[in-house]
């Protein structure tokens, strides 16, 4: 590090962080807050620093001699909290992001949406008859299910998709910047997908003894004279449309249509 600038180890996106610390470092008489960045070491890894400096005058003039600098190393603890936050947004039996997760990234997406006059479409997944489902083979192996269930979404949606368990047996899955069409392409996919599962259902008439599931679809315009305003207006869109499919006769999809307002 003799004689070298932060850019030759510091990960380059963070290199902006050490040079809006260093001239807050001039201008203050004393040290500054510690400032978390990325370094990358003689293996090629990454560790994450925790750097504080204290800025040395000469005690006559008052003019910078030196800076010290006091590094460590915090990558585990960075590490362990990343972990603790993941858990906090995921679903224990699923892996899925829960409810918390799905609520905070379906209001990030909203607002996106709005800000960018594009489209989004939410799907909401149930399926069919599965309290029945449990009652016959016992909650164990509904919990199995549900994870196969889960899994199986997880390959079949795009990698910008967002499948959270919205709770009990229903699966929501946000589709950023989609519409319509390419909604019930998915939706489509990823009911053909459980229904191949294979998942025996005796009680599962519309599906023929499989395990099948129903999908309700709302996509949400931008658009300036729109109306709807809030998340929730496509929650209950997609809910709706979730009725409209399990009243058709399960083991399909059903979409509505909502035009918002592109103010927030």
């Amino acid at each position: 590090m003799v004689g070298t600038g932060p850019e030759a180890f510091v990960y380059p996106e963070d290199v902006p962080l050490i040079a809006a610390a260093q001239e807050r470092n001039r201008t203050q008489n004393s040290g500054i807050a510690p400032v978390t960045v990325r370094m990358r070491k003689k293996s090629g890894s990454l560790a994450w620093m925790e750097i504080s400096a204290r800025l040395v005058r000469d005690p006559v003039t008052g003019e910078p001699k030196e800076t010290v600098l006091v590094m460590r190393d915090i990558t585990e603890r960075k590490t362990q909290a990343e972990e603790l936050s993941t858990l906090a947004l995921t679903d224990g039996l699923t892996g899925l992001s829960n409810r918390r997760a799905f609520d905070e990234a379906l209001k990030r997406e909203w607002l996106r949406t709005l800000r960018e006059g594009s489209q989004i479409s939410l799907l909401l997944l149930d399926v069919d008859h599965f309290k029945e489902f449990n009652d016959q083979y016992g909650h164990q192996v509904g919990d199995d299910c549900l994870r196969a269930i889960a899994a199986v979404i997880r390959r079949t949606v795009r990698a910008t998709d967002i499948p959270a368990r919205y709770g009990g047996e229903e699966i929501g899955i946000i589709l950023p910047s989609s519409g319509t069409p390419g909604a019930v392409e998915t939706a489509e996919k990823v009911r053909s997908a459980i229904e191949a599962l294979k998942l025996p259902h005796e009680g599962g008439l519309a599906g023929g003894g499989w395990v099948t599931a129903s999908i309700g679809i709302a996509t949400a315009v931008a658009l300036d004279g729109g109306t709807m305003r809030m998340p929730e207006s496509l929650l209950l869109a997609a809910d709706n449309a979730l009725y409209k499919a399990k009243h058709a006769g399960r083991n399909r999809i059903a979409t509505a249509l909502l035009v918002a307002s592109k103010e927030p």
